[in-house]
């Protein structure tokens, strides 16, 4: 899998709070878009911190069961701590691209802004077609227009000190157009495929709010700015600072902070 997945501790910690919001928001939409519904057996991959898993375990409830899986160890302990109490939910550090499980281990399979960092899309695609039962549905969601991402501006400002980051940031909305995702599930033999875009604007009460926790190593781009040295990392921050905040100082952008994300699901 992709190196930049593999989350650091401190990457793993501050995640919650750069992104929870962002997660529930759109979340629903991609359950809906998967028909989870009570009593599935669901897979989730990718699954960060287990904000995911901890949304489909409430769509399946008591009678279903979901296991949350992701590439990176640290994530996977953040996920644990999430939903170690609930006795129909577990974790697993998996590749995407090389899932342990069964085949038609699942009902649904879901993927919330994880695809378009697989190094092959397609394959992750054929993965989770493997491990899903006949007449279950693979949902996934992916960004889709670069100047309203929630952290793309924060990555192309890293991005022009750290050349390094710059092919990561161009994949994130690898998967944006609905024709390119449409090619991959036909590519990996899932059919019945249906796309849908959500937009929404995320009001913050603070720049710091916003930037705080990437500055304190949240995320790949906690990740990118831990790695620049310190008179840079400061000049991110007012840069972004500049672009962001009114002369009050609050979270105002002259473009929304959110982003568009584009729903597709296919079923098997």
């Amino acid at each position: 899998m992709a190196e930049e997945l593999v989350f650091k501790d401190e990457a793993a910690a501050e995640y919650d709070r750069a992104f929870a919001h962002v997660t529930a928001h759109f979340m629903p939409f991609l359950l809906r878009a998967a028909h989870i519904a009570p009593g599935m057996h669901v897979l989730d991959i990718a699954t960060g911190t287990g904000l995911s898993a901890e949304a489909a375990l409430a769509a399946v409830g008591p009678t279903g069961h979901v296991i949350a899986a992701d590439v990176s160890p640290a994530m996977a302990e953040k996920a644990r701590e999430r939903l170690g109490k609930a006795p129909n939910a577990s974790v697993s550090v998996e590749d995407g691209q090389a899932l342990s499980f069964a085949d038609c281990s699942f009902d649904g399979v879901l993927c919330n802004l994880g695809l378009m960092f697989f190094p092959d899309p397609v394959r992750g695609l054929s993965e989770f077609r493997r491990v899903l039962r006949p007449g279950g549905r693979v949902a996934v969601s992916v960004n889709t227009v670069v100047e309203r991402s929630y952290n793309h501006q924060i990555n192309a400002i890293i991005a022009r000190h750290m050349p390094s980051l710059t092919e990561a940031v161009t994949r994130t909305f690898a998967l944006g157009e609905a024709s390119r995702l449409r090619s991959l599930f036909n590519e990996a033999g899932l059919a019945d495929f249906e796309t849908r875009t959500v937009r929404h604007t995320f009001v913050l009460s603070s720049f710091d709010v916003y930037y705080g926790p990437f500055e304190r190593g949240g995320a790949s781009t906690g990740q990118a700015l831990a790695a620049l040295p310190e008179e840079i990392r400061r000049a991110v921050r007012e840069e972004v600072r500049r672009d962001l905040a009114d002369g009050a100082g609050r979270s105002r952008r002259r473009r929304s902070i959110g982003s568009p994300v584009r729903e597709g699901s296919g079923m098997y």
